[in-house]
C-alpha cells in the first residue's frame, strides 16, 4: 500500500479537478467532490462513487434548492491498488473523470467503450 497522507491525497484530487477542461467544469451543476478514507462496507474496493441526478436526467422538476450531487473519491482503496505516488495521481485522475462522466449522464458501458476502465 502506498503511503500518502489525507492532505496529499486531497491535493491529488484537487489537481485532477483542475485538469478538467474549463468548458466542462463550467457545465458542472450543483455537485460537490469529497474524499473519504474507506469505501462502503458492501463494496470495499470501490475507488469512486457518483450519487445524484445526472445532468441528462434533470428536468423542470429538478429544483434549484436540491441538495448537491456527490462525487466521493476513496483514499484507502486507491492507495491499496497503486505501486507508487505517480500511480496514485494517475488513478485519482482517471477516477475523477469517471465520476464526473456519470454526472454528465455517461454510463459505465460507454466509459468502457471510450477506454476509461
Amino acid at each position: 500500500m502506498v503511503e500518502m497522507s489525507r492532505a496529499e491525497f486531497e491535493d491529488a484530487v484537487r489537481d485532477a479537478l483542475d485538469e478538467i477542461p474549463e468548458e466542462l467544469a463550467a457545465q458542472m451543476d450543483n455537485v460537490v467532490v469529497l474524499v473519504e478514507d474507506d469505501a462502503p462496507a458492501d463494496d470495499p474496493e470501490l475507488l469512486g462513487l457518483y450519487e445524484g441526478t445526472p445532468l441528462t436526467e434533470r428536468g423542470s422538476w429538478w429544483a434549484a434548492g436540491a441538495l448537491p450531487d456527490r462525487i466521493t473519491i476513496y483514499r484507502n482503496p486507491t492507495l491499496a491498488i497503486c505501486d507508487d505516488r505517480e500511480d496514485v495521481v494517475e488513478e485519482v485522475a482517471v477516477t475523477v473523470v469517471h465520476e464526473i462522466a456519470h454526472h454528465f449522464g455517461i454510463d459505465d458501458d460507454r466509459l468502457h467503450a471510450l477506454g476509461w476502465d
